[in-house]
């Protein structure tokens, strides 16, 4: 399925989804302004999810002169994949991660946490970003922007659910599921809006791995890069919602067990084992480049850098 039909069943999907959210919580009238409120989050989260998702995560976009190196790895990179040149972004934390959001890939955006650039050598780093041109190189980035908008305003809608049943609301005859109901579907519209960002999120993720890979021609890079990622995932806590969980390189809520239950991202082992099994053929979906400069590692290879 082309993702521009993948997008429009995810808004179709999302649409329908918090109608009937609004029924259920306020009857006809809850109905009309769910339709009314999705509606406007189609048209929002086309233009403006991803200057959203950056803003929510206080991510400030960093010039040629403040990170050179990065730079040079993603000039390279776009080079080797036939890609405009994205913006380049860097989110004020420590857990290492990372994301590509935009409309289209002549407005990408690619952003990186502090952390990664702390924790992760320069054929780590490279690994990381070829992953995250391969979603703006495959298309996925739109998917992932509508995702998020959409699913916070599930969310939202769950919250009013919440509130409305603490102060009496959810009167059955509109149609509404009365207080307990309210309840109820406070609890499992967010888990609605998780099952669907996870159809939409893992097989997308194998996929950019191998493509990513293809970028380079050092799947190691990105196979050791996953490894630490896992590891520090579990160790330094990240401030993030699980409404933009699915958009990252991995999940950014792994380290809480909970969430992990419902994880928008593949089990980090098997794309692991499917990016070691790729060398020196290639492997599936794999774009032939020839291999990029020599990996650098050590810890001058990066200039401080600050948001």
């Amino acid at each position: 399925m082309g993702n521009q039909v993948r997008t429009a069943v995810l808004l179709t999907a999302m649409t329908l989804f918090l109608i009937f959210i609004g029924r259920l919580i306020g009857g006809r009238q809850g109905m009309v302004i769910a339709f009314v409120l999705a509606a406007g989050m189609n048209f929002f989260s086309y233009w403006f999810s991803d200057k959203m998702v950056l803003k929510m995560y206080r991510a400030s976009e960093i010039t040629a002169q403040q990170a050179p190196q990065i730079y040079a790895l993603v000039q390279d990179l776009t080079q080797r994949a036939g890609l405009p040149m994205p913006r380049i972004f860097l989110i004020p934390q420590q857990a290492p991660n990372a994301f590509a959001t935009g409309r289209n890939p002549e407005h990408a955006v690619v952003a990186v946490t502090q952390g990664l650039v702390n924790l992760m050598d320069q054929e780590e780093v490279r690994g990381v970003l070829s992953h995250e041109l391969a979603h703006v190189k495959n298309r996925d980035i739109l998917i992932g922007s509508v995702a998020a908008t959409m699913a916070g305003a599930v969310m939202m809608l769950a919250t009013m659910a919440r509130w409305s049943a603490f102060f009496g609301g959810g009167d059955d005859d509109e149609g509404g599921l009365g207080t307990i109901g309210l309840i109820v579907m406070s609890i499992l519209a967010p888990l609605g809006a998780m099952v669907i960002q996870m159809a939409i999120s893992r097989s997308r993720e194998y996929l950019a791995d191998a493509t990513g890979a293809g970028f380079t021609g050092h799947p190691e890079g990105l196979a050791s890069a996953l490894e630490k990622l896992g590891a520090y995932a579990k160790q330094i806590p990240m401030n993030a919602s699980p409404s933009t969980a699915h958009m990252f390189i991995v999940n950014p809520l792994s380290g809480k067990s909970l969430m992990s239950l419902f994880s928008t991202h593949p089990p980090l082992e098997e794309r692991i084992a499917r990016l070691r099994g790729q060398r020196g053929s290639g492997g599936p979906g794999v774009t032939r480049n020839p291999p990029g400069p020599p990996p650098s590692r050590g810890s001058d290879f990066w200039d401080r850098l600050s948001p």
